[in-house]
């Protein structure tokens, strides 16, 4: 009976999570596009490039292609001139010969983040004060800048961000991770920003001033921690900088990807999360309403009900044979339980898929959802088996707090 009790107490918890989510989803104003031609500064979009795929061109294109009525310059960075993306950025400046853009090398090696690394030495070359940084696997709407830059005519917002959808999914493996990224991720953010101020950054597409870049230390301060994203919009929170989530989506276009490269992927963002928020992400898994009423079904005992009620089973339709075949049959209350949690949490996170990348088809693949659950709790405990993960081709510990140690 205590087991009972206490895996009854989870699922309900689980559950009002779950609904609370959902329901922070639905009042976020997504998608929604606001003009206004009397704030159009002018913008540095940094994009920090290694190696490309097949969408790589299409991605960058889009930051070529914004409609913006204030100046652009974009900054293509990347490590080495035998880095093939060089020439998938030539052949673009050639296609686009009046755009403010360039390619630059950024060879020096100033910590363990590359990436910031790379963004440092693209820094020193921008020309306006609104400083843009995005991801190189990120394609944008045209009117993403002209939408993204309105709310820094507060002076005292800090940094805009926004959510991204993943898309092109071509393996089931990546339509596994697009239900923690279209439907979990966004909605769990919002669901946090009820209780307090956003304190962080999502990485996809990040928007600050210089100046308040320099009361942070610059990109340099950001050098040595794997999450830069998150660590970015915390220093700008922790100086009193407001972070806002613009309602314009864009895309995060990856190569394809097998079930061991996802998980890897998956892992890595776990143990990042846990290193730089480690109470938060402990007590996540509470959320999992797919898991306690699993475990709930399993080990718990509420009784039972009749399969067929006493007035369908003796009408006199069905036979005596049919009776007695039917009677004994009873169903565990924990299983109707259960059933009820999973059609709530499918629809739901379905319907969020929904929402965020409008798009239909998401229901096909309904039964991926309790399966990632049930997977996710797999990577929520095999993020406190470790502190190493993979990250560019290359081993690094996270130490507390986020850090970067390469091995």
């Amino acid at each position: 009976m205590f087991v009972t009790i206490i895996f009854s107490a989870l699922t309900l918890l689980s559950f009002g999570l779950l609904i609370w989510q959902f329901v922070a989803a639905l009042r976020f104003p997504l998608h929604q596009r606001v003009s206004n031609d009397a704030f159009v500064p002018p913008v540095t979009v940094l994009k920090p490039l290694k190696g490309f795929n097949e969408h790589t061109a299409e991605c960058l294109r889009s930051w070529l292609t914004q409609k913006h009525r204030g100046p652009v310059q974009v900054l293509f960075g990347v490590a080495g001139e035998n880095d093939p993306v060089c020439n998938v950025v030539r052949e673009l400046l050639n296609q686009f010969p009046h755009a403010d853009a360039e390619l630059v090398i950024a060879a020096e090696t100033l910590g363990a983040n590359a990436k910031v690394s790379t963004l440092v030495q693209l820094a020193r070359r921008a020309k306006h004060d609104f400083i843009c940084v995005s991801d190189a696997d990120v394609r944008a709407p045209e009117d993403f800048l002209a939408n993204a830059v309105l709310p820094l005519r507060d002076s005292s917002l800090g940094l805009v961000n926004c959510f991204y959808e993943l898309a092109h999914l071509t393996t089931l493996a990546m339509r596994w991770e697009a239900i923690a990224v279209n439907a979990d991720f966004w909605s769990q953010v919002l669901q946090s920003n009820t209780l307090k101020p956003q304190n962080f950054a999502l990485g996809a597409v990040m928007i600050t001033r210089r100046a308040q870049l320099e009361k942070i230390g610059g990109f340099e301060s950001l050098i040595d921690y794997l999450a830069d994203d998150y660590q970015l919009g915390h220093k700008i929170a922790a100086t009193g900088g407001h972070i806002e989530l613009s309602p314009v989506v864009v895309q995060c276009l990856e190569q394809p990807m097998d079930f061991r490269q996802v998980w890897k992927h998956q892992l890595r963002w776990a143990r990042t999360i846990r290193a730089s928020q480690p109470a938060p992400y402990f007590f996540s898994v509470l959320a999992n309403a797919t898991l306690w009423s699993a475990l709930l079904a399993l080990f718990g005992n509420f009784g039972s009900f009749p399969l067929v009620s006493d007035s369908f089973l003796y009408d006199r339709a069905l036979s005596p044979q049919m009776q007695n075949f039917l009677a004994p049959i009873h169903v565990p209350w924990v299983l109707m339980i259960f059933a009820a949690v999973l059609v709530a949490r499918v629809v739901m996170a379905t319907s969020l898929q929904r929402r965020l990348t409008r798009t239909r088809g998401a229901f096909k693949y309904w039964w991926l959802v309790p399966a990632k659950d049930f997977l996710q709790c797999g990577v929520w405990a095999a993020s406190f088996l470790g502190n190493t993960v993979e990250w560019r081709g290359r081993r690094f510990r996270i130490t507390r707090g986020g850090g970067l140690t390469p091995l």
